[in-house]
């Protein structure tokens, strides 16, 4: 198997995204909205 190096932009776009996801659990949470998510290919709605 091969392994890879991430470079410092891929890097960046990786906690970019990891900083998204954590900022919308939170606004579903403030909002008392329910969170859509796939799961072994079924659709989820999880409510606060």
């Amino acid at each position: 198997m091969k392994t890879y190096e991430r470079i410092s932009n891929q890097q960046r776009i990786l906690d970019g995204m990891e900083k998204v996801h954590d900022k919308l659990i939170e606004f579903k949470r403030k909002m008392k909205s329910e969170l859509v998510i796939i799961h072994d290919n079924k659709i989820i709605h999880i409510k606060p």
